[in-house]
């Protein structure tokens, strides 16, 4: 009888996965997922209204800047949020020496959009503007697409006051305006949580944010905007019209209340004892 041992059958390798094969799948798993992200926020991100042409956004600031004295006096300070704080400093003046207004914004921000309606009625009673053109908030952003107009080419013209505008950043955040080391220090000064929209009324008052919520103005296009500010029972004219009462106001106080015709209205009196 041999000695000899059989050796036991050899066994058959267990198959493994190879080492390529599982990043791999991750690889597409993932390429899947931001594929089907990109899909969804293309369908889903909102498209931002058509902007009025030329003649028909003068046609809209002509009707938004020449809205009646009983209007104002209707609203009075509406829904809007007093925001503005007293402030201390050397006065501010612009470059043609009266009393300055300073803004900066951006044009991405739905509050500085919801705000630039009523600097631009508000002001209005003081002075004219010009290049003012239509633009939207950023879509991908809180209160996306709301309709407003940007300050980048405006001009303001006034016997009163001077009106330096500043937006810092495009629609798509680009950088666009750059404020001067005088204006940069103003800001820093009486913004320190760096919000905007900024608004500066001769360093007699200060006030960061929107005084109204943007989402009033959701889903709307500039001549709907418009018309709405013909009705002062309408929630945007209750909010934006109220805002340009509390501005105007203040810029009263800044010019020593001239010119009489807006400045001694019963409406802005009022408004002005409620300033500290």
């Amino acid at each position: 009888m041999s000695n000899r041992r059989t050796r036991p059958p050899m066994r058959k390798p267990v198959a493994t996965t190879p080492a390529w094969v599982m990043p791999a799948a991750v690889v597409g798993v993932l390429a899947l997922l931001v594929a089907t992200f990109l899909v969804i926020r293309w369908y889903t991100t909102p498209l931002p209204p058509p902007a009025p042409s030329t003649d028909t956004t003068q046609q809209i600031i002509t009707k938004i800047t020449t809205l009646p004295p009983s209007e104002f006096d209707a609203i009075g300070q509406g829904t809007a949020s007093n925001l503005l704080k007293p402030v201390s400093g050397a006065p501010l003046t612009g470059s043609t020496g009266k009393p300055e207004v300073f803004y900066l914004g951006g044009e991405f921000c739905p509050f500085c959009a919801a705000q630039r309606w009523s600097l631009i009625i508000g002001l209005s009673r003081f002075g004219t503007f010009s290049g003012l053109q239509p633009t939207t908030s950023a879509s991908d952003i809180e209160f996306p697409n709301t309709p407003t107009f940007t300050f980048r080419s405006a001009q303001f013209t006034s016997q009163y006051i001077d009106f330096r505008p500043v937006e810092s950043s495009d629609r798509d955040r680009n950088p666009l305006q750059t404020p001067t080391a005088a204006e940069q220090k103003v800001f820093d000064q009486y913004d320190s949580s760096r919000t905007i929209p900024f608004v500066d009324v001769g360093n007699r008052y200060a006030f960061t944010g929107a005084m109204y919520s943007p989402s009033v103005l959701a889903g709307m296009t500039w001549q709907e905007v418009a018309a709405a500010l013909q009705d002062p029972s309408s929630a945007p004219a209750k909010a934006i019209i109220g805002s340009a009462n509390l501005i105007t106001a203040a810029v009263c106080k800044m010019t020593g209340d001239q010119p009489s015709s807006v400045c001694s209205d019963a409406t802005i009196q009022g408004l002005e004892k409620n300033l500290k």
